[in-house]
């Protein structure tokens, strides 16, 4: 029969393709073959297009190449201002050490002439009792036999940008000394002194970044804590938490730890503290039983097992 109209009057079938069948027989979208169309129908507007993204590409290569040889030129050249600038606060720095060793040696000397015009002043047991109340809070100089603490820090190589090290765990840390300056005192030094720096009542030891302040004053690397006192002080020290810490610390990382007696050690006199005077209050709430005022304090040494430092450290 042909395709027309049956005799029902249905129309008549149509057979589309599946979809499976055409997307193989044509797999490209017809948006494709249009714009391949379009650039044979103008081939040199889409050349000159081709032409000037290039183009584009290469001025921003060029562009990227020239700016990051401006900057390296501009760091080599800042890189000889950096290293006097760095060179000049060196100077300045080891200048004003210098200035500040001076002056310590000068009022040492004007100390000692005080001294010699107290003491030609006062009777002899006067000036004897005043000389032992020195001694024994720090601001006057003592000699005799003791125990010096050595501690180094281990070998490291410097950074490379900063020229230094951090700190670490192979580094002696301001807790350190705090442990072993208190230990000492409760092993029975009655005179003790870090680098030279005489410790009292009032001295601190504190970290500022890496750096180790005592009495404000920065200590490095060999440290030795110095110690006056009887002959079993070594003996007590060996037997304390602070030297089995340091011990063992020294094998796992490699700082150096010493303990040797010496004899006829001499420590230097601290600095003359600020007095602070109290005053009776003027107010209505004034105690007339002159009580006594917050803030004070009574000299002597720290009560072993105490910190020096507000802020303990931890190893």
């Amino acid at each position: 029969m042909s395709g027309g109209p049956d005799s029902g009057g249905r129309p008549p079938r149509t057979f589309t393709p599946d979809f499976l069948t055409e997307l193989f027989r044509n797999p490209l979208d017809p948006g494709y073959a249009d714009a391949a169309a379009r650039r044979r129908e103008s081939p040199s507007t889409s050349g000159w297009r081709a032409g000037c993204a290039r183009s584009v590409s290469v001025l921003v290569v060029v562009a990227v190449g020239f700016l990051f040889a401006v900057a390296y030129r501009e760091t080599l050249a800042e890189e000889p201002s950096r290293s006097q600038a760095r060179a000049g606060l060196i100077a300045q720095i080891k200048q004003r050490e210098a200035e500040t060793d001076e002056m310590t040696v000068r009022a040492d000397r004007l100390r000692e002439e005080v001294n010699r015009h107290r003491d030609a002043a006062l009777s002899g047991s006067q000036a004897a009792r005043l000389r032992n109340l020195e001694a024994g809070t720090g601001l006057g100089r003592v000699r005799g036999d003791g125990v010096v603490v050595r501690l180094v820090d281990a070998p490291r190589e410097g950074d490379a940008v900063t020229g230094g090290s951090d700190a670490g765990p192979d580094r002696v840390i301001y807790s350190d000394l705090q442990k072993v300056a208190n230990d000492l005192w409760a092993a029975g030094a009655e005179a003790v002194a870090i680098n030279g720096q005489r410790l009292t009542a009032t001295s601190t030891i504190r970290s500022a970044g890496a750096a180790i302040l005592v009495d404000f004053r920065p200590v490095t690397s060999p440290y030795e804590v110095s110690a006056i006192g009887p002959g079993s002080m070594r003996d007590r020290f060996e037997e304390s938490r602070s030297a089995y810490l340091m011990r063992r610390v020294a094998k796992q990382t490699g700082l150096s730890f010493e303990v040797r007696e010496v004899e006829d050690l001499v420590l230097p006199a601290a600095p003359e503290p600020r007095l602070r005077y109290a005053e009776p209050s003027v107010g209505p709430s004034a105690s007339p039983s002159g009580s006594a005022v917050n803030g004070s304090s009574s000299p002597g040494p720290p009560v072993p097992g105490t910190s020096l430092s507000p802020s303990g450290g931890v190893r």
